[in-house]
């Protein structure tokens, strides 16, 4: 069975989580698929938002448990190439210039969250749980911790990662590591609802941008961080897709993108 999936339709390109025999947890192979597939859908120029989704009952349970046996082996060396090399994913997914949708149908745990944690929106279940539960087998949410301290605040991120519990899709949606819940027979209609309706009403070049932006300003002082957004405007203002939705605008014409 392929541990990935990955398709195209209608401008939205789907990768999947595809071990539910293995609650799609991840290992060294699954984590190079990953990479590759989002890739893919970063140069195919048809395609402008991406959907993160898995096959069966959970979304992912976080590290192989063959793999983390593994690791118990490692040199320090081997276990920075190997956290980098996680790091990476994560990274590629935040940066990415196309919006990600992460369609989580159930249980998203420890590195599983992680992945739902870095997507722009977070679509779920009621049923679904949530958590950072590293610290409960004597490990850290290290990587993580980074883009989940930008998203929800030190605060309440806090009582998560220093806890290792679970959440359930409510408290995440409160918390903001989720967006929307839905029921399960629901799910996938309303993803590709959203997914398409992106498509149509956004700029492919101000989403890039945007994107761009919100994973930089944070590390800026507040001076350095204007004058990067005064750039950015004036940069914006020359794109193809500023000049034709000012256009649209001044016209009273319907924009479809």
């Amino acid at each position: 069975m392929q541990m990935l999936l990955y398709h195209t339709e209608d401008r939205v390109a789907y990768i999947t989580l595809n071990r539910p025999e293995k609650r799609n947890a991840l290992n060294r192979q699954l984590v190079s698929q990953l990479k590759e597939a989002f890739t893919r859908a970063e140069s195919d120029t048809k395609v402008k938002v991406i959907v993160l989704k898995a096959a069966g009952k959970v979304f992912s349970a976080g590290a192989d448990l063959d793999y983390l046996q593994s690791l118990q082996t490692f040199s320090y060396q081997e276990n920075l190439e190997d956290s980098t090399f996680l790091k990476d994913l994560y990274l590629q997914i935040y940066r990415l210039p196309k919006i990600v949708i992460a369609q989580v149908q159930g249980h998203a745990i420890a590195g599983g969250c992680g992945l739902a944690t870095v997507c722009d929106w977070v679509i779920t279940v009621p049923e679904a749980q949530f958590g950072y539960t590293e610290v409960k087998i004597g490990f850290v949410p290290a990587i993580v911790m980074v883009f989940l301290l930008n998203k929800i605040g030190q605060g309440r991120a806090r009582e998560l990662l220093l806890s290792g519990k679970l959440i359930t899709a409510q408290q995440a949606l409160e918390l903001g590591l989720v967006n929307e819940i839905v029921p399960l027979e629901e799910l996938s209609h309303r993803t590709k609802q959203l997914a398409e309706q992106l498509c149509r009403t956004t700029s492919a070049q101000a989403v890039a941008i945007t994107k761009s932006m919100i994973a930089q300003l944070p590390s800026m002082t507040l001076e350095k961080a204007l004058h990067y957004a005064a750039e950015q405007n004036a940069l914006a203002r020359t794109t193809a897709d500023c000049q034709r939705g000012i256009s649209a605008f001044l016209n009273k014409q319907e924009l479809h993108w």
